[in-house]
Formats: structure tokens, C-alpha cells, sequence
């Protein structure tokens, strides 16, 4: 792959992007695949084209770290709309009620009303996805099915609202002038929680409707769009950091510093014994000089190859061959 901008090392890494309105996720992959000059890029979750903010990618052998930061908590920064519902639940969507402006001039009397609603949609919830995800119903995507008109009701499933802090509530005005309340809220999650469908959930407590005006990801696990560089800046070759694959690795799990010799047998995929270690679902193996060769197991005071991560070899050619239970992204 040619026309590259950016300077990709051998062992790959984990890229922050902070996406603009508009781009999808796929748009951001691909161009990432252009700036870097390789086709292995990949990400840990998408944003919607309407949602700005931190979108976690990795590239080349980094890649195969991708699967383990998926399931990070997640932090939104949003605005929601009582008093009108959308088949999106979201600003793009076309509406499919809007509350009578007696009843939203009541719900903003009663504040007290919206914050009951917000803590009984804090912790674990049962939640069902946004009829228009990219869930498969059939074999169909649900969001395809909605645009067919097709009614789409997707089975409600556990998530957890770590924290549902909202501003003061608003008067504002629709388009078309209905009166309506915006709300400022941030969002700490798990994964696999729809924000819009708490704004629809929120609106549906109330009996006014709700959906999202705006929603930015500000965290994922440890990372901070703080730190992010934009699409732009990696097109035009802009130095846009990348986290090393062993300092992404550090900020999750513990560290297991081997032996040249337990790197060599690490790396072709060998149990080690580790009889001073206590039994621990992942830990970071990384060799004398810092570099990540793999996450493990330990049960038993022995390890378990997870993910291995081919690195240069002692003569700066070729890879130690990957022995892994995963294939990589």
C-alpha cells in the first residue's frame, strides 16, 4: 500500500483520533489505512457520522490488542431533547411524536420529576439497543430494516450506567418552534450501552419523548480524547502520536517482565512456569527492552498464552512466528 504520510514502526500501534461530524468510523479506518500505509487497521468501536470524539484505532501487529479494548467503559458528553421522539433517536432521525407543550411546561416545573427519571436509569439497567443499530436481526441489519419501514424491537439486555450526571434543564425551542427541554448530561457506561436509547428512555419515563442533539465520546478506559489527534491532521502528516503497543498494554493489566530466554519461548507460544505469581486472567509479558511480547494467563503458577505479538527479531528482519488463540483483527 502506497501514498502513506505517516511513519508506521514494525510492531504497529494504537492510534487516538478525535472524529469530527460527519465521518463515519469506516471513513476514519479507511484514511488511517492510507495515512499509514498498511491495510491492518482496525478499531475498538464505532461512533455514529453525528458523534464526535474518540475513536481507538490500532494498527499492524497492534491490532491484535484491539480485542482486549472493546469492552472498556465508556464516557459521553451529550445533550438530550424531551418533548419530541425520533425513529434514530437522535436529531437525524424523522419524528414520530411530539409532547403537547402543556405537559413539557410541566415536566419543567417539576425538575425534581427529571432527576427521579435519571436515577432510575443509573447502575444496571436492562436496555433495549436503538432500533436503527447495527444489530443483526435475521441476518439483517436492524437499522436496514427500519429504512424498509419495518418496525423494528430489539430485545432489551444488561448494561451498566456507572454514572448519569445531568445540568440544569432548559427551555428551548424546536425547529418548527414546539417547545422543548435540552439537557446537558455526562455519561460513564459500559460497553455495549446506546446513549441514544437512554435519551429515548428518559423522554418515554417523562411521557414526553425524548432523543439526542449531540453526543461526544470523551473517554475509553484509560484514554482521553485529550490526547486524540483529528483525521486531518494524520491526511496532511501532521506528527499524530502512537502509543506503543507494551505502554497500551501497562495502562490495563499488570506487567510481566521476562528473560531473553522467556521471551524466545514466550513468543513461540511456550508455557512458562511462574510459580511467584498468583492466578490472573491477563497479564502484559514483555521482554528486557519494554517490548510487549504478549498477554497471558496465569493459573496455577504457570502461563497460558492469550495474544502473542510478533516482534523484530535480534537481527531487525522478519517476526518470531505468533502462536496465538486469536487471529488478530
Amino acid at each position: 500500500m502506497t501514498n502513506s504520510t505517516v511513519s508506521l514502526p514494525a510492531h504497529g500501534g494504537i492510534l487516538l483520533l478525535d472524529k469530527s461530524e460527519g465521518w463515519t468510523s469506516h471513513d476514519a479506518v479507511a484514511k488511517s489505512r492510507r495515512a499509514l500505509g498498511t491495510r491492518k487497521v482496525g478499531h475498538a468501536g464505532t461512533l455514529d457520522p453525528m458523534a464526535t470524539g474518540l475513536l481507538v484505532l490500532g494498527a499492524g501487529p497492534a491490532t491484535r490488542l484491539l480485542t482486549h479494548l472493546v469492552g472498556l467503559d465508556k464516557t459521553y458528553l451529550t445533550t438530550i431533547r424531551l418533548g419530541i421522539a425520533t425513529v434514530t433517536d437522535d436529531r437525524e432521525g424523522d419524528r414520530i411524536s411530539v409532547a403537547d407543550p402543556a405537559d413539557v411546561r410541566d415536566v419543567l416545573a417539576d425538575t425534581a420529576r427529571i432527576t427521579a427519571a435519571v436515577r432510575e436509569l443509573t447502575g444496571a439497567i436492562e436496555q433495549a439497543p436503538s432500533a436503527v443499530s447495527a444489530i443483526k436481526v435475521d441476518g439483517q441489519r436492524a437499522y436496514d430494516r427500519v429504512r424498509a419501514g419495518e418496525t423494528v424491537e430489539l430485545k432489551r439486555r444488561p448494561v451498566k450506567i456507572h454514572a448519569f450526571e445531568i445540568g440544569a434543564p432548559r427551555a428551548a425551542t424546536a425547529e418548527d418552534g414546539a417547545p422543548v427541554i435540552d439537557i446537558d448530561a455526562t455519561v460513564r457506561c459500559s460497553t455495549g450501552t446506546y446513549i441514544r436509547a437512554l435519551a429515548r428512555d428518559l423522554g418515554a419515563a417523562l411521557g414526553l419523548g425524548g432523543h439526542l442533539t449531540a453526543l461526544r465520546r470523551t473517554e475509553v478506559g484509560p484514554f482521553s480524547v485529550a490526547d486524540a489527534g483529528t483525521i486531518e491532521q494524520l491526511l496532511s502528516g501532521e506528527r499524530v502520536q502512537l502509543l506503543e503497543p507494551a505502554a497500551v498494554a501497562l495502562a490495563l493489566f499488570p506487567e510481566l517482565r521476562l528473560t531473553d530466554a522467556q521471551t524466545v519461548d514466550l513468543g513461540h507460544g511456550k508455557r512458562l512456569a511462574v510459580p511467584e505469581l498468583p492466578n490472573t486472567k491477563l497479564v502484559a509479558a514483555t521482554a528486557p527492552d519494554g517490548a510487549l511480547v504478549g498477554l497471558v494467563e496465569v493459573s496455577g503458577g504457570r502461563t497460558r498464552v492469550v495474544t502473542n505479538f510478533p516482534t523484530p527479531d535480534a537481527g531487525g528482519a522478519g517476526t518470531r512466528p505468533a502462536a496465538s488463540a486469536e487471529a488478530g483483527a
